[in-house]
């Protein structure tokens, strides 16, 4: 199961275990099954402080994870390899109590959540969102008793998938009850459990002291922003929903120059180390709800609490564009999606669509097309703009077709999930039929800046932040990098270099106001 190499990394990771663990693992005779006792076997093998069991379970195959004497409250239903292995090693490890690096003050309120929690979360393997729900649920299932969590592999266990009519991963399920969908952190997921918590939170932030610099945003842009203005010693503040932005939705990056390739959550989590390595109030779990101008720059959050800054650094980045058009609401997560990585392998065999002929339309028709039975390309205009050398690899591609000229007009399901989606030729004017399962999105990004309607920021038709060469905005004191602006081009390294921009913009605009 394990190469030479992995197997050394794991050892010396296992070296952190404190106290003796115990690995239950339940199997048959499927080649599923043995595989999961060979991972288990090697894994037991690295310490003395693991011990290696067989037990029942409700699925088959399975591997719990118990400190040694107790019962267990973590296990994984399926075979946690692809980007679950680091899920299975961090639950070892804290398992095993190896201490987490969330903040204290977290930890502790998971460890007074009162009531029964029994959280199952369905997952693909492939999919890079997936890893940060589990280690969440994994983490809060160590640290409290009440509190336990399975991680499923849909591709395994598709009788619950089609019962509970999961098209989407993850999806979260708490006692028995669809309980959340798509990437959440533990801090949302701790928020939704505690519900005063956000009203905690709210009051400890107007206690606040104004900052110099408050940026606003986690991605690449923010995280560049804030480091090179907590450098120049100025009190500086990151406030975001979450830490990594856009960055997280993204799987193989291959143009950051220096590094060959890494992956968008690691880029991430390399980014959060780096600005926590400064002294940066991080905030997370909090969505901006609007911008003024009083005494200092008022940044209210939607949360209710109010901050203030000398200056303020917009770094709120993009989203996915959607289709607008009827059914996608209604059938989001129930064959409409945004990330192939993610969902595609529940439609392993069957026939979707791609709306978009961009660079990630047809990468993503291009990754579909190893999965599915065939992928269809609409692309809106008369030609795709997608690299050349990626509309080679996709017409040579046998399941693969695209047409052009073609306007979507609808999403057709049958109550329950997308049966088709329905198009006009814009040539002919003709109404068309696609019988479907599943249809991806891929036609863009929209700027996250509605929050500052209403403020003196001026913006262009499409909500992109008009900024000057120094990252300037139209109100004085208010800076912007990255997506969310008018930037030409959105690239990680270059709102990277945006962010550092506006950071000094901003410290230049301190010392002379």
């Amino acid at each position: 199961m394990l190469d030479a190499n992995l197997k050394k990394q794991l050892d010396t990771y296992l070296q952190h275990i404190v106290s003796p663990i115990a690995i239950s693992v339940s199997g048959d005779d499927s080649a599923k099954s043995h595989e999961l006792r060979e991972l288990a076997g090697e894994i037991s093998a690295l310490s003395s402080k693991i011990s290696l069991e067989q037990a029942p379970a409700a699925r088959t195959p399975s591997m719990s994870i118990a400190a040694a004497g107790q019962a267990p409250r973590v296990a994984f239903a399926g075979v946690p390899m692809g980007h679950e292995f680091t899920s299975l090693v961090l639950a070892l490890l804290q398992t095993g109590g190896h201490p987490s690096k969330a903040a204290p003050e977290l930890l502790e309120q998971i460890r007074n959540l009162e009531g029964k929690y029994h959280f199952e979360t369905y997952v693909s393997l492939s999919c890079q969102n997936c890893p940060d729900v589990v280690q969440a649920l994994n983490l809060m299932a160590t640290l409290n008793p009440n509190i336990s969590h399975v991680m499923i592999d849909g591709a395994l266990f598709q009788d619950e998938v089609n019962e509970r009519n999961i098209m989407a991963v993850p999806a979260v399920f708490l006692n028995g009850a669809h309980f959340g969908q798509g990437r959440m952190t533990l801090e949302e997921i701790v928020g939704k459990l505690d519900t005063g918590a956000a009203e905690r939170q709210a009051a400890a932030l107007n206690e606040q002291a104004p900052f110099d610099v408050l940026v606003v945003g986690g991605g690449p842009a923010g995280a560049a922003a804030a480091i090179y203005a907590a450098r120049k010693g100025v009190r500086t503040g990151l406030v975001a929903e979450r830490f990594g932005g856009q960055v997280m939705d993204t799987v193989g990056i291959e143009n950051f120059i220096s590094v060959p390739y890494t992956e968008g959550p690691k880029l991430a989590a390399s980014l959060e180390q780096h600005v926590r390595e400064y002294e940066v109030e991080l905030i997370t779990s909090q969505r901006a709800a609007g911008l003024r101008q009083s005494e200092l720059i008022e940044v209210p959050l939607e949360s209710g609490a109010v901050l203030k800054s000398r200056s303020v650094i917009l770094a709120t980045g993009a989203r996915w564009r959607e289709l607008n058009v009827p059914g996608e609401a209604e059938y989001r997560t129930r064959g409409v999606a945004y990330c192939p990585h993610c969902d595609g392998p529940f439609f392993k065999g069957k026939r979707v669509a791609v709306v978009g002929g961009g660079n990630s339309g047809i990468e993503a028709a291009i990754d579909l097309a190893g999965i599915v039975e065939h992928v269809t390309v609409l692309e809106f205009a008369d030609s795709l703009r997608a690299d050349e050398v990626l509309q080679r690899k996709a017409r040579s591609m046998g399941n693969i077709d695209i047409i052009m000229n073609a306007r979507t007009t609808a999403v057709l399901g049958d109550g329950s999930k997308v049966t088709g989606l329905q198009y006009t030729d814009r040539t002919s004017g003709k109404a068309q039929h696609l019988e479907v399962a599943g249809i991806f999105v891929q036609i863009g990004l929209v700027p996250n800046t509605e929050f500052l309607q209403g403020s003196e920021v001026e913006r262009t038709r499409t909500g992109e932040v008009i900024i000057d060469s120094r990252g300037a905005t139209s109100m004085a004191g208010v800076f912007a990098a990255g997506d969310a602006t008018t930037v030409p081009y959105k690239q990680i390294i270059i709102s990277m270099g945006a962010g550092a921009t506006a950071a000094l913009g901003a410290f230049d605009h301190l010392i002379r106001s």
